[in-house]
């Protein structure tokens, strides 16, 4: 199997939930991958990459060989499934998926592309000899295909809003019970917050303790669009080069983490997380990639994160106005994350992220118009992030968001601007 085959039998698999039984039977026949892996399970609504990222970094730091699995991508699939600190390599993305086609016999035609992936990631962890993996979930928490390990070290929880509220419910409390799920007996439990309750009562049933984030002991010293340096529970001028209001928080919650791993016998020193942290790579992510004119990438896909990113475009560049690179899924809160951009809007360009679930630009810019808003389309992300720069002017400023999916083709666009006469 060449990796172009391995792409494409993993995008043809269907779409929707998975059966964590089925996944079972296929890790037996794999010989059982995931026990031989420990693992860090980080579910939420929002800044669940970024903390699977500041811990996997962490760890590394502290010599462990870590895996760390993600979704979805900006730049390529490879990105998904990592193993300290680099992408799966072609040729092992190509064996391991042959793999566990081999394996799936008679589920081939059954199992979904999240399940796939994530049992591609689990074998890969092993064949590498990992010690520990960093897993973010895709959805939810306990019906999340990546709930198929059978035991974590820590679950840990991001900040909790609603999204996905079709499928995971319409309150947060709701939502977080979903992903309680991934509470295990023997594991510990970190949560930046706890809607009602909800998950210290999914700990309690399991006789896990759970830790929440004292947020009294963060202190933000600084903060720019190179990141920020912070004081956090006896650790002083902590540096993270993710920039971001709302990056020392997920900092914050990813050092509660690392500190119970390290009183269940990890070893973790204060200078490994102080140089984890100062290394941490987390690409789209309020990742400013020009300056004339300002150009900000930014993962923000509901109304939660787009109220964070909102935040920071007010820290970081108060009193300004912004030209929106605009690009989302239909099956999103669109209305909602319109109205956390309008006030701070110039103007809208609109683009539909390359993916069959994107919501058209036509009909995007429409919904924008009718709110009084300034609202164009564009081909393509690149041509709409030309436009867009063209707008803005050198001393504008661009954010490109909406969709992960709009962000790389948005980059190579911001890079080659300058080239481009206008």
């Amino acid at each position: 199997m060449t990796v172009e085959e391995a792409l494409e039998f993993i995008h043809t698999r269907r779409h929707g939930g998975p059966d964590l039984a089925r996944m079972r039977t296929v890790l037996d026949r794999l010989g059982d991958p995931d026990r031989q892996v420990k693992y860090v399970h980080v579910a939420g609504t929002n800044g669940k990459g970024s903390v699977t990222a500041m811990c996997a970094s962490v760890l590394r730091a502290a010599g462990y060989r870590v895996g760390m699995f993600t979704s979805p991508y900006v730049r390529r699939f490879n990105e998904r499934i990592r193993m300290d600190g680099e992408d799966i390599p072609d040729a092992e993305l190509a064996a391991v998926t042959e793999r566990v086609k081999s394996a799936l016999g008679e589920f081939e035609d059954q199992v979904a592309e999240f399940e796939t992936v994530t049992l591609i990631g689990l074998t890969y962890f092993a064949r590498k000899g990992c010690d520990i993996a960093v897993l973010e979930v895709g959805m939810g928490g306990v019906h999340d295909a990546t709930n198929v390990i059978e035991t974590s070290e820590t679950a840990v929880f991001t900040a909790i809003g609603l999204d996905h509220t079709q499928y995971l419910g319409d309150t947060p409390e709701a939502i977080a019970g979903v992903k309680a799920g991934i509470v295990k007996r023997g594991c510990r439990g970190v949560a930046y917050m706890d809607p009602g309750g909800v998950i210290a009562d999914a700990c309690r049933a399991l006789d896990v303790k759970l830790t929440l984030v004292d947020f009294d002991k963060l202190t933000v010293r600084s903060m720019d669009a190179r990141g920020a340096v912070f004081d956090f529970d006896g650790l002083e001028g902590l540096r993270i080069p993710l920039a971001g209001t709302y990056q020392p928080g997920n900092a914050a919650l990813a050092v509660t983490a690392l500190r119970a791993l390290r009183e269940r016998g990890w070893s973790i020193s204060d200078g490994d997380i102080r140089r984890g942290l100062e290394t941490v790579s987390w690409p789209g992510r309020f990742e400013a990639v020009r300056e004339r004119p300002v150009f900000i990438l930014d993962g923000g896909h509901n109304p939660p994160a787009v109220e964070a990113t909102a935040g920071s475009l007010r820290e970081l560049y108060p009193g300004r106005k912004f030209v929106f690179l605009f690009g989302v899924m239909r099956d999103k809160d669109v209305t909602g994350i319109m109205g956390r951009l309008l006030p701070l809007a110039e103007r809208f360009v609109c683009v539909a992220p390359p993916v069959p679930r994107a919501l058209p630009a036509e009909e995007l810019a429409r919904m924008l118009r009718e709110r009084g808003a300034a609202a164009e389309t564009a081909g393509t992300v690149g041509e709409g992030a030309r436009l867009a720069m063209e707008r803005a002017g050198e001393d504008g400023a661009v954010v490109a968001l909406g969709s992960l999916y709009i962000l790389e083709e948005a980059r190579a666009a911001a890079a080659d601007w300058s080239k481009t006469p206008t």
